[in-house]
């Protein structure tokens, strides 16, 4: 019971909040009252929280949250189903997908050669794809992971950076390092890094190249031009899986470019194999404000008159 009320009863407040039924505790039973729809949800939600402990996995607060949203909202999978999905174990932490959409979208990465997830920031595209890589890597279903990105700048210039070309591509690369830093053993990623088994490099670096038992990772796609699009996936090569992820509100492209993410779904919609996962601010796994921030912004741009200067977004 303390672990189902959480710390303090951090969890009931929260049921009490988001569930309408009544919810009365007494030692160890839990009574409900209200609507008979309000108490079969709240019914539900308490069960899915007892069934999510005896998996082993504590709660949070977050996951609470999250189970109640999934049952309001009658999706057929259980969010036990979702979030006791582990993908990944490392350094003591476990790395589960957090909503249905991204479980969606995990599965989709087990059955299909290539992926697109497409989202707002926030949302784990790119953190859940590069853990399926490094989990790819290690199960030795692939023998390296390549991570790529545009090195298009969001307001800024290259040129204007200091250092060498890699020093001024380093900063786009960041996150990709970031992400595996939470994967890996920190003291690895150099070694791995120098015998070629994890390879990060902007996009540019693809041309030519044939890549085969590779797990693939395209991020921040929608910076990239319907010809740098095509050319990216027909780097495809045997054994090889790519991932392509990109949120389509944020193109940082120069006037009269079109992103190849937002064509290439009507392009290859129909081929088998390939499948498109759209996540969104509902899927945000960051600080909650930033699904509020993401939400918000949706809703302004919903009610802004569509200029013809942003044709080429």
């Amino acid at each position: 019971m303390v672990n189902i009320l959480g710390p303090r009863d951090e969890f009931l407040r929260i049921l009490e909040r988001d569930l309408d039924a009544a919810i009365h505790v007494r030692g160890n039973e839990i009574t409900l009252s209200g609507s008979t729809a309000a108490v079969e949800l709240a019914a539900e939600v308490v069960t899915e929280l007892v069934t999510v402990l005896r998996t082993g996995q504590g709660l949070t607060a977050d996951a609470v949250e999250r189970i109640c949203s999934m049952l309001a909202a009658r999706e057929e999978t259980r969010p036990a189903d979702v979030l006791t999905q582990n993908i990944l174990s490392s350094r003591g932490k476990t790395i589960r997908p957090k909503t249905l959409n991204q479980k969606r979208y995990v599965d989709a990465i087990d059955k299909h050669t290539v992926v697109f997830g497409i989202g707002p920031a926030g949302t784990g595209k790119t953190y859940l794809a590069v853990a399926k890589a490094v989990e790819a890597l290690q199960n030795k279903e692939c023998t390296r992971i390549i991570l790529t990105r545009p090195a298009v700048e969001a307001g800024e210039h290259l040129g204007f950076l200091p250092g060498t070309l890699n020093d001024k591509i380093d900063p786009y690369l960041r996150p990709l390092y970031d992400a595996l830093h939470d994967m890996l053993d920190p003291d690895s990623i150099p070694r791995l890094l120098t015998a070629g088994t994890i390879e990060v490099a902007p996009l540019a670096y693809m041309r030519g190249r044939t890549l085969n038992d590779a797990f693939i990772i395209l991020d921040e796609a929608q910076n990239t031009s319907q010809e740098q699009m095509k050319m990216f996936l027909t780097r495809l090569g045997f054994g090889s899986k790519i991932v392509v992820t990109g949120d389509v509100t944020q193109v940082d492209l120069p006037g009269g470019t079109r992103s190849g993410l937002r064509v290439v779904q009507g392009i290859l919609d129909d081929v088998d194999d390939i499948a498109f996962c759209h996540l969104t601010n509902h899927d945000v796994v960051r600080h909650k404000l930033v699904g509020r921030i993401v939400a918000a912004y949706d809703r302004f741009e919903a009610d802004q008159p569509e200029p013809s200067s942003r044709g080429h977004r």
